[in-house]
């Protein structure tokens, strides 16, 4: 697989042994790990960005209590009816999600700009391309790819329309209307539904809407799983820390997740 670009010059990358390299010379080797970073200088806004480690690292152990498994599920059922076979994922993180979407295609990219999540990622399946990156300047090649994921991700418009082949799919999840709403009740005095039709009416004017779903997961997490949650989640440093400190000393909560997905094709 070739689909990766030069952050620098917009070429194509080629991987010769263990260096992805373009034709102007501009070299990136494979880290240790076996992802490649292409988040350059130039386009960085922080010694850090992304999600920092702790985030990271609740979230997988969140994650592999299989409390979203509904979700992963309901994406490979996606994938599995439009079958798409290359695939970008935007903001792939530790990879729970693109490891089971990288058994529906044929070539899979992960691209995260939190190198610490990446790193632990490109452990987990050596089918997927693993890099970091920005979706400022998502590095892949115009028209490549049949399908971008982007998971409670950012969605850069102009880069995805420019990625995506002719009639190319974009698979948006954000929160739904309710997500949460029990630990939402416990951290703040006033809960506002989430509003994740915003997203249909950012991407009406170059996307069509093939498919709508809510999928909801009941949970039953136990104190270690609340505290896990909320260290992924941007709840925990909006809410006053007295809120926060009082949920993480509950022993147990019955809480909802409910996700919306938005399948999209490009017009």
């Amino acid at each position: 697989m070739q689909w990766l670009m030069c952050p620098v010059c917009r070429e194509q990358l080629e991987l010769n042994a263990r260096t992805w390299r373009c034709q102007q010379g501009h070299s990136f080797d494979l880290a240790k790990q076996g992802y490649v970073n292409l988040h350059v200088v130039q386009h960085k806004h922080s010694k850090q960005p992304g999600d920092t480690p702790e985030s990271v690292a609740a979230r997988r152990a969140f994650l592999s209590g299989g409390f979203y498994a509904p979700l992963r599920q309901a994406v490979e059922a996606l994938l599995q009816q439009y079958q798409p076979k290359t695939l970008l994922d935007i903001g792939c993180g530790e990879g729970y999600y693109i490891q089971a979407m990288q058994a529906h295609v044929v070539d899979c990219i992960g691209v995260d700009i939190a190198k610490s999540a990446v790193q632990h990622a490109a452990k987990t399946n050596p089918e997927v391309t693993w890099v970091v990156g920005t979706g400022a300047v998502l590095p892949v090649l115009d028209q490549s790819m049949e399908i971008c994921t982007s998971l409670f991700s950012p969605i850069p418009k102009p880069e995805i329309l420019r990625v995506l082949k002719q009639n190319g799919l974009c698979l948006v999840v954000t929160p739904a209307p309710q997500h949460l709403y029990a630990l939402r009740e416990q951290l703040f005095d006033e809960v506002r539904p989430h509003e994740p039709e915003k997203f249909v009416a950012q991407l009406s004017d170059a996307f069509e809407l093939l498919e709508s779903k809510v999928v909801d997961a009941p949970l039953v997490l136990q104190q270690q799983d609340i505290q896990n949650l909320l260290a992924m989640t941007p709840y925990a440093y909006k809410a006053k820390p007295e809120k926060r400190q009082a949920l993480e000393q509950l022993a147990q909560l019955d809480v909802t997740a409910s996700f919306q997905l938005y399948l999209f094709k490009k017009m």
